[in-house]
């Protein structure tokens, strides 16, 4: 079962990342795949149950997304309300003040998420119906904190620090692609496509690449229509019809 190899996969992640730590300025490192393991199990157990047509790959969590839920892009509305995923929920083991992880009780909306899903949806209707051939991943489950409380993305990282760490992801997104078959693995911006690439150049090439612009607010083209810009792409790789 392809969802019994993504759990698998998953758990082997979590576990050779648990001991890495990482110099200033990232101060506070949480692990979803640990304090938030109950809903992402649950998400991979329902929705990566089929082999798919497409999966998108997002660079890793986001404060009020995957942060708070344990599922990528994981927005609290779009995973409880649309998905119907609502578990309780952990605490890293060190947390900072002005980020706490409170899950399905988080008042933030993580902006990324609610555009991506919020796509998904309107373009889908039921999850079930999205899920059927696509699927979303994240390439690395690490969310990276300032001291001052500041998101810290792994693009940012020295390559001192990330031979391990990237490694293990880069093995999680071919576990990935190797349960679920698709035909299409589209990042979800330029560091996940570059990553998506690494895999296709391992693996032989037995899939397309592609992209879809970032829907981060902190993006100024993501902010104008990013719904429509990102269908567009998807258009013109012959991903959507």
């Amino acid at each position: 079962m392809p969802a019994d190899a993504l759990v698998s996969a998953a758990r082997d992640l979590r576990e050779t990342l648990r001991p890495l730590r990482f110099a200033a300025p990232v101060e506070y490192v949480y692990q979803p795949l640990d304090y938030a393991w109950t809903p992402h199990e649950t998400y991979l157990r329902r929705f990566g149950s089929s082999r798919k047509k497409v999966v998108l790959v997002g660079m890793n969590p986001g404060p009020f997304g995957m942060t708070q839920t344990g599922v990528p892009f994981g927005e609290i509305a779009a995973v409880r309300d649309w998905m119907g995923i609502c578990s309780p929920v952990g605490k890293p083991e060190r947390e900072h003040p002005k980020r706490p992880v409170v899950g399905f009780d988080c008042p933030q909306s993580e902006v990324s998420g609610r555009r991506l899903w919020g796509l998904f949806a309107q373009r889908f209707g039921k999850a079930e119906s999205f899920f059927k051939d696509h699927f979303v991943a994240n390439y690395c489950p690490l969310v990276f904190i300032e001291a001052s409380g500041r998101n810290f993305t792994p693009d940012k990282l020295p390559a001192t620090e990330t031979t391990v760490m990237e490694a293990a992801c880069d093995a999680h997104l071919r576990a990935v692609i190797a349960a679920l078959q698709p035909k299409w693995v589209i990042g979800v911006g330029a560091f996940a496509e570059e990553r998506a690439n690494r895999a296709k150049e391992v693996m032989g090439g037995s899939f397309k690449t592609g992209r879809v612009l970032h829907p981060s607010p902190a993006s100024p083209a993501a902010n104008r229509d990013w719904a429509g810009a990102a269908t567009k792409q998807l258009v013109k790789l012959g991903v959507w019809e």
